[in-house]
């Protein structure tokens, strides 16, 4: 167990972290890993490092983690105002394009991207001494993949280096395992009160609407400033109109992460004197962030979760309820500083019914950077990193499978020459591949580095990807500084100059196709539809000029509740310009198939694009193998119900997939329904030679060819393990009922089995038949599966009632005794 500390009572002139700040000391200093546990606004992001740096506990770098970008310039620039000097000398930030530090740095505050660049490029971390990660209930991929990397490094490098995990809402147990070492202390934090008041949505009512009402009557009937958490920018914007009406002297501030820096600043500081602010803000306001003047929380207890879906490769934006100690967050930031109050738009039983914590990102995630990251790592087996939750293996095959198409990784999860270049680029692998790839050509770098520059910064409602490439070379992009920054930033990394002059848009669409080979688009025969080079759909609105394109490159869709993904950003392609300069990764296959509408073969020689036909060309007479083929690929789509399924057939099924449940010992061949559509080249191809159409398919003998495929020495032996019938002692065969998942049966009249002291078996004994016991009239009486039990039991009431339906028939005193028959009393005894 960990060991914990629990401090409770602060002056309110303090931080509530001071309380326990002792106790924070000694253990960084005594204890290799500690997890510290701290209310909101408790100092722990702030007050804690800053003793740690003043104090000199550790004599090398320390380095926190910071999930958010704003939240780490914020706490590097607050940390230095409070040592009196500027940011970049004893405390520094580096976030993705914008680095402030210095030789003199001590302590640097770093989101978590470059936090798992600076382990891979320096696996012993010289010169850190201890890595903080800060809100780590947000559980990022990076910030697992970082503590999991961290602790291999402690366990195997570096028995020296530090490791502090913190947040407000931590699952103690969780860690108790992934960390049994650890020190653990509790600041329980200090808070004025907070009034909640739930208001549930009324049926029909959205709530943008009822957060606006809410927000009006908060500003007129209460003091101070007020935060409101809602779940996207779309929904900002729309409440943003709706409260123009809100008196001069309140500002009304939107907060997301795609706000520039000092859009964001304006959110975060304290209304100007003498006026009142509304922030409107997703859940990056939910930690880190201390926003000024706030007593009055709207919560929509709504947040977007981005959801990976393996089947189409494709993030579904989801709409979701927030977890308890999401709300719990943003309730506490009414009262930071005095009372507050909280007004909910759900009720207290709905908030019960949600998760404790949010499931990490690595469960719903696109797996893709993590799988780069642990082929540089050099694991191959997940299972070797300690996780709080592992990575599934259906994610990383997934996510594999990419990086193989990007040409990143081989099939031995090795990174490939390109993927090691890729890698040291610290990209997300799409955007890094095309990179690397480009600078195998002259002329491709600057139009490649301004793709990638857009590609992360896109503008808002903007479609056709190619005019903001045509603005961005005009200097006429909505975020041209940002951007071009970017592209700086980009070429120094690739040790090349940018020249804005310099882009080719005649290669935009190549570069993109090189970057998604799985989203090359072909237009459907009608209407806004494009089907996708993974085989699924997209489709975009229709009154959009890219909706005419043969083909475009999707780069940014996401999945609707319909089966299409939506298409948000794309651009046209010209196909044949692709197979001119990409001619390696065109195939031409010879497929053969059967077309169910026109009831023919159809041969051709097809040339594609991942699952795209780009050009087709009808064969001469196909070759036998060929008609196969197609036969086979028809069964495939139709289901084996195609074929001629005959009573034989199915019964010697149903005993094949019963000795594979009842006989697992034995070498059985799959019989289940995905194995044998799999296998119809093993078992079926055989039996087609002749068949040359769809309805001559009726004529295989499907027996025959399952016996076949079950080969000697089982095909013989089946008959004997589990035979098809029964021999009464009456001499009367009877059929012997097989069903998977069910008991072997034999329906017999009663009579027949007279004499019989127990059932039958089969399987070498290993099951029992169950007997179904029939009237004279052949009408169910009993089942059982224990003969003398029955005729010393349950048998007298059958024999009481029997005996007056049935009189002229034999019903013994002693059964078990009587010989067997199938005659009546007056046949019987003739």
């Amino acid at each position: 167990m960990l060991p914990t500390l629990h401090h409770k009572a602060f002056p309110l002139s303090q931080l509530p972290i001071e309380g326990v700040m002792p106790a924070l000391i000694s253990g960084v200093r005594d204890h290799s890993q500690l997890i510290l546990k701290a209310a909101p606004g408790a100092g722990k992001s702030t007050y804690f490092p800053l003793q740690l740096l003043k104090q000199g506990v550790v004599t090398g770098k320390i380095v926190m983690l910071e999930p958010r970008r704003l939240a780490a310039r914020n706490i590097a620039r607050y940390l230095a105002q409070q040592l009196g000097e500027s940011v970049g000398e004893r405390v520094g930030y580096r976030v993705r394009g914008e680095n402030k530090v210095s030789s003199v740095t001590q302590l640097e505050i770093v989101t978590e991207g470059i936090m798992t660049r600076m382990i891979q490029s320096d696996p012993e971390l010289n010169g850190i001494d201890l890595i903080i990660f800060d809100e780590f209930h947000e559980r990022s991929i990076h910030a697992d993949m970082g503590l999991a990397l961290c602790l291999e490094i402690q366990e195997a490098l570096r028995d020296d280096l530090k490791l502090v995990v913190m947040s407000a809402t931590l699952e103690k147990n969780a860690l108790e395992l992934l960390m049994p070492q650890a020190q653990y202390i509790e600041s329980q934090g200090r808070s004025f009160p907070v009034e909640f008041r739930y208001q549930p949505l009324k049926s029909n009512e959205r709530f943008v609407d009822a957060m606006a009402k809410q927000i009006q009557n908060l500003m007129v009937s209460e003091q101070g400033s007020l935060l409101a958490f809602l779940p996207g920018v779309a929904s900002i914007h729309q409440l943003q109109e709706r409260l123009s009406g809100l008196t001069p002297n309140i500002d009304v501030c939107p907060l997301y992460g795609q706000l520039s820096f000092e859009q964001q600043q304006a959110a975060i500081q304290s209304a100007a004197s003498g006026r009142r602010k509304v922030v409107l803000a997703t859940n990056i306001a939910e930690t880190s962030l201390t926003i000024e003047g706030i007593r009055l929380v709207v919560d929509s207890g709504l947040e977007r979760v981005a959801k990976f879906d393996l089947k189409t490769g494709i993030t579904k934006l989801e709409q979701v309820r927030i977890a308890q100690s999401s709300a719990e967050q943003r309730a506490g930031r009414a009262g930071r500083m005095e009372p507050g109050t909280c007004v909910r738009l759900y009720s207290e039983s709905q908030l019960n019914q949600q998760p404790n914590v949010p499931s990490a990102e690595m469960l719903h995630s696109d797996l893709a950077p993590l799988a780069m990251e642990l082929a540089l790592w050099g694991c191959n087996d997940v299972n070797e990193l300690k996780w709080l939750d592992t990575p599934t293996s259906s994610s990383l095959a997934q996510a594999r499978t990419l990086l193989c198409s990007l040409g990143l990784i081989d099939d031995t999860l090795q990174l490939t020459p390109q993927g090691q270049r890729t890698q040291m680029l610290g990209l997300e692998p799409r955007i890094g591949s095309m990179l690397v790839q480009a600078m195998e050509h002259d002329g491709w770098s600057h139009t490649a580095i301004a793709v990638a520059a857009l590609i992360e910064e896109p503008e808002r409602n903007v479609v056709d990807f190619s005019h903001s490439v045509q603005r961005f070379k005009e200097r006429k992009h909505s975020k041209q500084r940002v951007v071009q920054q970017r592209a700086q930033t980009l070429a120094s990394r690739l040790k090349v100059k940018f020249e804005l002059s310099l882009i080719n848009e005649g290669l935009v669409a190549l570069l993109l196709a090189i970057a998604f080979p799985d989203r090359v688009a072909q237009r459907r025969s009608q209407g806004s539809r494009f089907l996708l080079a993974n085989n699924h759909g997209a489709q975009m609105r229709e009154d959009e000029p890219l909706v005419d394109c043969d083909y475009i490159v999707a780069i940014d869709l996401m999945r609707s509740h319909g089966d299409s993904a939506f298409i948000y950003l794309a651009c046209e392609l010209d196909i044949n310009q692709l197979r001119d300069q990409l001619s390696d990764h065109f195939i031409a296959k010879e497929v053969a198939d059967w077309d169910d509408k026109r009831g023919r073969l159809i041969a051709e020689e097809r040339v594609y694009w991942g699952g795209l036909i780009v050009e087709s060309r009808t064969l001469a007479q196909p070759a036998a193998e060929k008609i196969t083929e197609a036969l086979l690929n028809y069964v495939r789509r139709q289901g084996l119900a195609c074929l001629n399924w005959t009573d034989a057939a199915n019964e010697l099924l149903a005993r094949i997939r019963c000795g594979c449940e009842w006989m697992p010992e034995q070498a059985w061949p799959k019989f289940d329904e995905s194995a044998l559509l799999d296998g119809l080249e093993d078992w079926l191809s055989p039996y087609l030679v002749g068949v040359n159409s769809a309805k001559a398919l009726k004529q295989v003998n499907v027996a025959q060819a399952l016996l076949a495929y079950l080969a000697w020495p089982l095909n013989q032996e089946i008959d004997q393990w589990l035979p098809t019938h029964f021999q009464l002692p009456t001499g009367s065969q009877k059929k012997i009922v097989y069903q998977p998942g069910h008991e072997p049966m034999l329906s017999v009249r009663m009579q027949e089995v007279f004499g019989e002291h127990s059932s039958p078996t089969v399987a070498l004994g290993q099951k029992t038949v169950v007997l179904e016991l029939l009237s004279p009239a052949q009408r169910p009486l009993q089942r059982t599966s224990n003969l003398a039990s029955f005729w010393s039991g349950a048998y007298l009431e059958v024999k009481k009632e029997m005996k007056g339906r049935y009189p002229k028939h034999v019903w013994p005193d002693d059964p078990a005794n009587h010989i067997a028959t199938t005659k009546t009393k007056r046949q019987f005894n003739q």
